[in-house]
């Protein structure tokens, strides 16, 4: 009896032990603690590229004018300014804004290095948006209403028609990856399981913008002809893939 009475105290602490354990999360078996094996892991960046046309030219332009006296320099500024905007207001022009307003004096040389001081010069600069077809004409316009620079001119297209091109070519970026994986993985004779991973780069690249950095002309010359071209939207997808 007293032997039965030793083997129930065992039994029940050998119970005691087993419930703890379970409840603290321990592992009783050593076999069940071994690790499991951690998946293999492919990375491949799939690119995708897609080409649209411009449809939007964005031209920085203005005034530039010298004189002897900042208030004379000024107001001829204010004078050619406030008529150059007018005619872009009344040509339905999108985001126009004034990027640049300068007043420097300037000077000159002589013979022997000294420096003079000769009178100012002064700069009014403007951006804005038009429809690529009515760009050209509406250059000259400006030139004849008083504008002396044209410093740049950026082609683009509609925010809309960007949008839909990135979704795109983050889907073609999606399917190069995929395809890049299925040749590796097939060549090693490895199988695919899992995308575990997807990281989206996107990014956007324009043509080098048109520098047009020079004197008004003549208004008798021809309209000036403006082409857009095309660009392209292209994204970067980067997967993981377990194997």
């Amino acid at each position: 009896m007293p032997q039965m009475l030793r083997f129930r105290s065992q039994f029940n602490m050998w119970s005691y032990f087993i419930a703890l354990s379970l409840a603290l999360g321990m592992v009783i078996d050593p076999v069940l603690a071994q690790e499991q094996p951690k998946p293999r892991i492919l990375t491949v960046t799939g690119q995708g590229t897609v080409t649209i046309p411009t449809t939007i030219t964005q031209v920085s332009l203005g005034v530039e004018v010298q004189g002897k006296t900042a208030g004379e320099v000024q107001q001829e500024l204010a004078r050619r300014s406030s008529a150059i905007v007018t005619l872009l207001r009344s040509r339905n022009v999108e985001k126009l804004q004034t990027t640049s307003i300068t007043l420097n004096p300037t000077y000159s040389s002589d013979r022997d290095g000294v420096q003079r001081f000769t009178g100012y010069i002064g700069s009014n600069i403007v951006s804005f948006r038009i429809n690529t077809e009515l760009s050209g004409r509406l250059l000259d316009e400006a030139v004849q209403a008083g504008a002396t620079r044209i410093n740049e001119i950026n082609f683009v297209a509609a925010d809309d028609t960007i949008a839909t091109a990135r979704q795109q070519a983050i889907r073609n970026a999606i399917q190069d990856g995929q395809k890049q994986a299925e040749a590796a993985l097939g060549a090693l004779n490895f199988t695919r399981r899992d995308i575990i991973n997807i990281q989206i780069d996107s990014d956007r690249f324009l043509p080098p913008p048109v520098n047009a950095d020079f004197a008004a002309r003549s208004a008798n010359i021809a309209v000036t002809p403006v082409i857009g071209g095309e660009r392209q939207v292209q994204a970067f997808v980067t997967l993981q893939i377990s194997y």
